[in-house]
């Protein structure tokens, strides 16, 4: 879909349905205990932000790769349990806090359910093995209250589409047992949203009411949680070649006026960015929202626009024109994965970070770089320079970018947990020395 294609009339309709998700939420959070932070005047890409470089790191919850310590959800009561991974919370924070990190990317919703006390969804069986159980305290406001204390910030990281990360019969038979509770999940809920895409449940991006619902759970989040900012990952339309999403009925009933269903997917991504972006600004303008894309957006063999590369393209692969987010103003920060080194020809990592360094440019939104923690130190044939001196050398190159080209205006790792793991001490002690206070 071309820039001029988004219509006003599109635009109108999405501010119409954000202001009832809005007055909806509103009245919810009026009865919230959770302090609420005061609204200002400011628009998209303007949100009050310190002038400070971001040093950020994504911290996953899904699997419980980086937290809740899997030990802790065998721990024996539930005292213990939230003892165990209030504990490991506290000292990753202190770590990161010694590394120079100031802002964490804190995955709230890895799939379907919740990690902080929600009206929509179940709470995540991250944190107690069970879809729906009280982890006995409320992970988001506990982490918000202590990073906030070590002067960090905190980003509520959504995955919007998917509901779970598998289809197999235990998950099925879990996910169904959630009709007796409340909130259900929406697998069982809205059983006509969901399809299979990647070998994992997801929500249909294509039908509105699956997007309002989206919407609605991010609205919940800024209106009662004093967050930072608010950020969606790349998973938007995900498939494999062996198991693809089947849209093909939702084409035939939303997708009228499109000349492919790519161009229709393409515009159903948008119309999500749009009415998330507009509904955030409504509640609490403070609040920053960013989404972190796959780095490439388009390859310039398919579009001159594009970068001299030839990756996987986030607008042919996920259906986000993640670019075009950047020139409407939908966002105020981008974060593209640029997880390759200097030497990968495929996908320089300078050359896709001066790419982007000039499609920010002459907009208000800013630009943070995620890079390849998890690759430092791993033997890797196309990228031996992981390996080279711990992967110092590399990692020092692509900060070195990040902080001499003007518009970048910080960098972000992934992820946290591979700052424990033995490969990657060298540069964990070079950013100490670098970052560290």
């Amino acid at each position: 879909m071309t820039l001029s294609s988004f219509s006003f009339s599109r635009m109108s309709k999405i501010k119409k349905a954000s202001a009832l998700i809005v007055a909806a939420l509103l009245l919810v959070s009026c009865d919230s205990k959770t302090p609420v932070k005061s609204p200002s005047t400011s628009t998209p890409g303007k949100s009050e932000h310190s002038n400070e470089p971001m040093r950020g790191v994504w911290l996953t919850t899904v699997s419980r790769l980086d937290w809740p310590p899997i030990s802790s959800i065998n721990a024996g009561s539930t005292t213990l349990r939230v003892n165990q991974q209030q504990t490991a919370m506290r000292a990753k924070l202190d770590k990161l806090k010694s590394l120079g990190i100031n802002t964490i990317f804190f995955q709230v919703k890895p799939d379907g359910t919740a990690l902080w006390q929600s009206n929509i969804l179940p709470w995540s069986d991250m944190m107690t093995g069970n879809i729906g159980e009280y982890p006995g305290y409320d992970p988001l406001q506990f982490v918000l209250d202590e990073a906030h204390k070590r002067g960090m910030k905190v980003h509520a990281w959504f995955n919007p589409y998917r509901v779970s990360v598998n289809i197999k019969p235990s998950t099925i038979t879990a996910l169904n047992n959630t009709l007796t509770q409340t909130p259900s999940s929406v697998y069982v809920l809205h059983r006509d949203w969901i399809r299979t895409s990647g070998d994992r449940f997801v929500v249909d991006p294509g039908i509105p009411e699956a997007r309002d619902w989206i919407t609605s759970i991010v609205a919940e989040v800024v209106s009662r949680y004093p967050i930072d900012g608010v950020q969606f990952d790349d998973y938007f339309y995900t498939e494999t070649r062996t198991s693809a999403l089947n849209d093909n009925a939702t084409f035939r009933q939303y997708g009228q006026g499109f000349a492919s269903k790519a161009d229709w997917r393409r515009h159903n991504t948008q119309q999500l960015i749009a009415q998330v972006s507009h509904t955030i600004k409504q509640l609490n303008p403070n609040v920053e929202f960013g989404v972190s894309p796959a780095g490439v957006w388009r390859n310039r063999s398919h579009d001159p626009a594009g970068s001299d590369t030839r990756g996987a393209a986030a607008y042919d692969e996920s259906y986000a024109d993640t670019r075009q987010w950047v020139q409407l103003g939908l966002l105020d920060y981008i974060a593209p994965q640029l997880y390759w080194p200097f030497a990968r020809d495929a996908a320089r990592y300078d050359v896709l970070a001066k790419w982007w360094a000039d499609v920010v440019k002459p907009t208000n939104t800013r630009l943070y770089i995620g890079i390849a923690l998890y690759k430092i130190g791993e033997p890797s044939k196309n990228e031996p320079d992981w390996m080279i001196e711990g992967g110092v050398p590399e990692l020092k190159k692509q900060i070195d970018l990040n902080e001499s080209v003007s518009n970048i205006n910080g960098t972000i790792l992934f992820r946290e947990g591979y700052l424990e793991q033995p490969q990657t001490q060298d540069a964990v002690n070079y950013l100490r020395d670098r970052w560290g206070k």
